[in-house]
């Protein structure tokens, strides 16, 4: 793994936690796409390292699916898992010190920019 990707992955984890600690989102809205637009995994090799990175929570049964049939990079699930808990804690920090008014404005912007950036992107 080169250092541009492993800056990625750490990217992808903080930012996915920060906005599943404020937002409570993280692997289908922000590590999917990422890891399409940004490291240009196929759409299933995304979603079995995404289910991977959220396996305690989620399940271990569907990330078992994916590796079987080859869709699973664990070490960037691992990558993104180990900072995905930092961005967690600040991002859950953060949405406590802000009014509501401003989380349901910044959720609303963040859902929109991400939808249109899937809708018209490659």
């Amino acid at each position: 793994m080169d250092t541009y990707t492993l800056f990625v992955l750490i990217l992808i984890g903080i930012a996915a936690g920060v906005l599943g600690g404020m937002f409570g989102v993280g692997g289908g809205l922000i590590i999917v796409p990422a890891l399409i637009m940004l490291l240009n995994l196929g759409p299933k090799e995304a979603q079995g390292t995404s289910v991977a990175v959220m396996l305690p929570p989620i399940g271990i049964l569907a990330a078992m699916n994916y590796y079987k049939a080859g869709y699973l990079d664990i070490k960037y699930a691992l990558v993104i898992a180990a900072a995905f808990i930092f961005g967690g804690w600040f991002g859950s920090k953060l949405a406590i010190s802000l009014p509501v008014d401003i989380m349901k404005k910044l959720f609303a912007g963040f859902m929109m920019l991400t939808a249109l950036k899937m809708f018209f992107g490659k």
